[in-house]
């Protein structure tokens, strides 16, 4: 936390994902839906027309779908680091439900924080840090005539 009172972090990446081979952080998607509510309309079009390219496209994410009698359609994401995220998505399109899952499909599972800094180090220079500029004169640049 810091004095404003938002949390925040040093920029980093979830166990140096895509220095290897990108992992996807998402690992379950599941859909609960009522096949009769008119609020779960956009989602039997989702599953419909465009669960399957959804897969296609993301083939480490495990599409489950369930029909419930329940009153309003909901979206659960699952992540590798255990975070879980839930989602109301009733009385939505389909293109705005698809659009909803692949930004869940993209997203790594962190809380979304203010980052610090760019950069961060355990052992900070005493010079401090290097940039082109670093050893130029200030002032307009001469040259040697």
């Amino acid at each position: 936390m810091t004095a404003r009172g938002t949390p925040s972090r040093f920029l980093g990446s979830v166990l140096h994902n895509g220095l290897g081979r990108y992992v996807q952080q998402l690992q379950r998607l599941s859909l609960r839906l009522s096949r009769d509510a008119a609020s779960s309309r956009g989602a039997r079009e989702f599953v419909e027309q465009r669960a399957a390219d959804f897969a296609r496209r993301n083939p480490g994410v495990v599409l489950y779908v369930t029909a419930h009698k329940c009153h309003a359609p909901r979206l659960l994401a699952e992540y590798l680091n255990g975070a879980a995220r839930e989602v109301a998505v009733g009385n939505q399109t389909a293109d705005e439900i698809g659009a909803l899952m692949q930004k869940l499909a993209d997203q790594s599972g962190l809380e979304v924080v203010r980052i610090r800094k760019p950069y961060h180090t355990y052992s900070p220079s005493v010079q401090g840090q290097w940039h082109p500029f670093t050893n130029r004169p200030p002032g307009p640049a001469r040259h040697p005539q």
